[in-house]
């Protein structure tokens, strides 16, 4: 596999499974407007993941539902942080805020390489992740000195770093005025490794798939 499919591929799986987590909010959120918003953010992120997996597919000689599907718990390169079972509305905005703020710096990177497409497609999804930090941007300022929401904060920022490969994340530290966490604390949340919550999920995801091995849906 070539570093630009890996690449892909690893930013599709976050955005599907972001988009996952994120609807599981549809219905229960704590108002009405934030279960619209949710939503929302929930198929953009799953719009977005499309966009990429069609990328990564044609590379791979396949289709974006096989790479999004058919793969085995094990082969999916999602972060961490986008697999936790938030359903907690502090800890779930706390990772809203952390993952818009490291997928901003990783979408400005894809607009300014060199592959056209990719930057392209870039900058398209930038114009819908706009929506998302400013959604993000109102809670943290909403939360900002509730202290479960600054506990989550703190919690999942090992877990926020590892979203971005590591030539990044001095970008993200800066911008959030945080400290880079230790090596040994961000080992756990690396690509490759996957959180307790991962297994479940996936078998939800791809239950219907499953079911009928090589249907044409």
């Amino acid at each position: 596999m070539t570093e630009r499919a890996r690449a892909l591929l690893e930013y599709a799986d976050d955005e599907l499974i972001l988009g996952w987590r994120d609807s599981e909010w549809t219905g229960v959120a704590p108002f009405l407007e934030e279960d619209v918003a949710f939503s929302s953010i929930s198929q953009n992120e799953v719009g977005h993941a499309r966009a990429l997996y069609e990328i990564a597919a044609r590379e791979l000689g396949t289709t974006a539902d096989e790479l999004a599907f058919d793969r085995k718990p094990d082969e999916y390169r999602s972060a961490p942080l986008v697999e936790f079972r938030r359903m907690d509305w502090a800890a779930t905005i706390a990772r809203h805020v952390l993952y818009e703020a490291a997928d901003e710096i990783r979408v400005e990177a894809l607009k300014d390489s060199g592959d056209e497409e990719v930057a392209g497609l870039a900058a398209k999804m930038d114009r819908e992740e706009a929506y998302h930090r400013i959604h993000a941007q109102m809670w943290e300022e909403r939360l900002r000195g509730e202290p479960r929401f600054q506990a989550a904060l703190d919690e999942l920022w090992p877990a926020a770093v590892a979203v971005l490969p590591e030539e990044l994340r001095p970008e993200l530290a800066a911008r959030t005025g945080r400290d880079l966490p230790s090596n040994s604390l961000l080992l756990a949340h690396e690509r490759g490794s996957h959180a307790e919550e991962w297994p479940a999920l996936w078998e939800e995801m791809t239950e219907v798939r499953r079911s009928v091995p090589g249907a044409a849906w």
